[in-house]
């Protein structure tokens, strides 16, 4: 049971190894805040100011916060070794370190419409979108009615499955981040779809949210991970 638990622990570290640091000691790492490429405002009026700030300050925070916390309850665990309070972490542990991974990738799936936001994709990932959905059209109609009919809260992703050489488009409940769903999926593009990403502004019109959020959203972001993953 410990040897798995590593395993998940180690999964959900890889991928959130782009956030800084904020302590290693004992084999142990926890994580702090990355900070925005962009100023909160910058995405109006796709998404406020006030939402980003909060979304970021408060929601990020948290999961980091309480991911962080159960890390080093679990550390304890495993030196004491508690098998019981080791299986009883694992919840918090996806929950809230799913949150941290599932935000690091959102906060550079977008970009101001200034800087590059909206902007299709070209090349390698244009082509790919064309192969396997007909067009970036049916690509965002796909993605926004699965995002609607989504049920709570959670997140709906454009994914390159590396096995098929193929793109997918997947949802996962709450924070589960997009390796729940198989590790071979590589995360190109996740949209929130939890209330707190909107509300704000969109009241409970989740429909229209999915809409606009693609006028800033960062493909060639999305474009150079895929460049990457398929070289």
């Amino acid at each position: 049971m410990a040897i798995r638990t590593l395993a998940s622990k180690q999964t959900l570290i890889r991928c959130a190894a782009a956030s800084p640091v904020l302590r290693q000691g004992r084999g142990l790492q926890t994580f702090s805040l990355p900070d925005l490429p962009y100023d909160y405002g910058e995405l109006e009026p796709a998404i406020s100011g006030e939402i980003m700030k909060i979304h970021h300050q408060k929601h990020h925070q948290t999961y980091i916060t309480n991911y962080n916390k159960a890390l080093e309850q679990l550390e304890e665990a495993m030196a004491k070794g508690d098998s019981s309070k080791v299986v009883g972490l694992q919840s918090a542990i996806k929950f809230n370190g799913g949150g941290h991974v599932n935000h690091s990738i959102f906060w550079k799936n977008l970009a101001p419409a200034h800087k590059g936001g909206g902007e299709p994709p070209h090349a390698a990932l244009g082509w790919a979108i064309d192969t396997n959905f007909g067009s970036l059209e049916i690509l965002e109609k796909i993605v926004n009615a699965e995002g609607a009919a989504l049920q709570g809260s959670g997140w709906v992703w454009l994914a390159l499955d590396k096995e098929l050489k193929k793109l997918r488009i997947e949802t996962t409940a709450n924070q589960d981040p997009l390796v729940t769903k198989g590790l071979q999926l590589v995360p190109l593009l996740g949209i929130d779809v939890w209330e707190h990403a909107y509300y704000l502004q969109y009241k409970n019109v989740r429909p229209d949210y999915l809409n606009n959020i693609w006028k800033v959203i960062n493909w060639k972001y999305a474009s150079e991970v895929y460049e990457k993953e398929v070289a």
